[in-house]
């Protein structure tokens, strides 16, 4: 692979660890869960050649960046302060810039634009579509209702109980099961059973996703475990409380959208008809595109690390 830069940055007292490359515009590009920087190494490689500054960090919790262990330090106020702080030290000359995100990632993305829109020129937010706030209810309870008790997110919240079940499982096999999902539907994971698979079954990886990726990744998650990743899902109801502020209020950045149609965040319930049936547009009033790639996952920037490259240079383009 083409040389990249890395380093650590010092963002309100936490070393985040970035990977760069190139020069001009930045773009930021930020992962999702359970990824690192190293998710974007083929879009950092692209963008750099096409005269672009692209910085993918580790977000707090992740991979080289520390990982504060009290639950409460990941909520999205927490993660966008990083974010903002990262900018600041790496490009003080460039008062906006490009943002791309995808799962946790854009989840971020989206609060970044909603809390800091005078930073962000432009916006490409993949898998998970902007959740507008609802007052009436907490989204842990609306989750249960709909996908019950054993839904990933739901099981992940009890400190230390997803983890113990990861650790029996092993750090590579985990890292697998989550990378190749291609169901559609609600990931499930019911206690003491872990992704429904017996034992010791191979999984078969395809062909854009090596044991090479996966020993990198499993290295990182040896040596942080998953706790920083998986509390930010135990920030959820947290973040809804904090952001009591925005309910209502729009994202007013120019922005695409891109899922593959067998990703799960794109078939969780309702969000289709949010798509198309006006929702997304009314709060998202600059929203340019939805792209809705065939055949495709949920980690598309993997899967289809071209065309996904091109979505964004071609959109990037036009600012």
């Amino acid at each position: 692979m083409e040389s990249i830069e890395h380093r650590t940055v010092n963002v309100n007292g936490i070393n985040m660890h970035i990977a760069e490359k190139g020069q001009g515009p930045v773009i930021l590009f930020i992962h999702g869960f359970p990824e690192l920087w190293y998710s974007w190494r083929h879009q950092i490689i692209a963008l750099a050649s096409q005269g672009y500054r692209a910085v993918a960090p580790d977000l707090r919790g992740f991979g080289d960046t520390d990982a504060p262990p009290s639950i409460t330090s990941y909520t999205c106020f927490h993660v966008v302060g990083d974010l903002i702080a990262l900018l600041d030290a790496v490009a003080p000359d460039q008062d906006k810039v490009f943002v791309v995100g995808h799962d946790w990632g854009a989840r971020i993305a989206w609060y970044l634009c909603l809390f800091r829109p005078d930073r962000v020129k432009a916006l490409v937010n993949m898998s998970v579509v902007f959740e507008p706030r609802n007052p009436k209810g907490k989204p842990l309870d609306s989750l249960r209702a709909i996908y019950g008790n054993d839904y990933y997110k739901c099981r992940f919240q009890e400190p230390g109980e997803i983890e113990a079940e990861f650790a029996q499982l092993g750090t590579a096999t985990v890292l697998k099961e989550f990378l190749t999902i291609r169901n559609p539907g609600p990931l499930i994971l019911p206690k003491g059973k872990g992704f429904g698979h017996p034992p010791g079954a191979p999984i078969v990886l395809p062909s854009w996703l090596s044991e090479e990726d996966i020993n990198y990744y499993a290295s990182k998650f040896e040596k942080t475990g998953f706790t920083g990743g998986v509390n930010y899902y135990r920030d959820l109801d947290l973040n809804w409380e904090l952001t009591a502020p925005w309910t209502g209020a729009q994202i007013k950045v120019p922005v695409k959208f891109i899922a593959g149609d067998l990703d799960l965040s794109f078939n969780t319930v309702g969000t289709k008809d949010y798509i198309h049936k006006g929702g997304f547009k009314r709060d998202v009033p600059l929203l340019e595109e939805v792209i809705v790639l065939e055949n495709v996952g949920h980690f598309l920037q993997s899967e289809k690390p071209d065309v996904i490259s091109k979505h964004i240079y071609d959109f990037f383009q036009k600012f």
